[in-house]
């Protein structure tokens, strides 16, 4: 799969890509699909598909570059303020198979939002959070 995988080729020098930052670990890169001016993308060299997939010590490298690259936008490019985002799986809209971070400068009138649900105006019970809450809790990985 990782053959296939277009950041893979990328990264392998296969693909052509404007690169923002190399090291060992993590590359990033210009989105050939800006949803703003300055969005670009965090990505392992290594193949992951989904977050849970990356290793902790990647992971973290991974969010300090997209961190350390979101306050870069904010100074160069006069940007309000950063979103960082991960789509986790093709129905969180993950396109590309491969795990990476989207640092998206923000600008007054940009015309990017959310979208929120229906059921976004009427939250859940206190007791409905807490059972949630509970769930995960005793789930969590010890």
């Amino acid at each position: 799969m990782a053959d296939e995988c277009v950041f893979c080729q990328i990264i392998k020098g296969e693909a052509e890509a404007s690169f923002v930052h190399q090291d060992d670990t993590i590359v990033a890169f210009m989105d050939i699909q800006p949803i703003t001016q300055g969005h670009l993308l965090v990505v392992p060299r290594d193949h992951y598909v989904l977050m849970k997939d990356v290793p902790d010590q990647v992971a973290m490298r991974a969010f300090r570059v997209a961190r350390a690259l979101a306050s870069t936008s904010e100074a160069t490019l006069a940007a309000g303020g950063v979103n960082l985002f991960v789509a986790d799986g093709e129905v969180a809209f993950q396109d590309v198979p491969h795990f990476h971070i989207h640092v998206i400068p923000r600008y007054s009138g940009d015309g990017f939002g959310l979208t929120f649900p229906q059921s976004y105006t009427t939250p859940p019970t206190r007791a409905q959070l807490h059972a949630v809450a509970a769930a995960l809790h005793s789930a969590e990985p010890k």
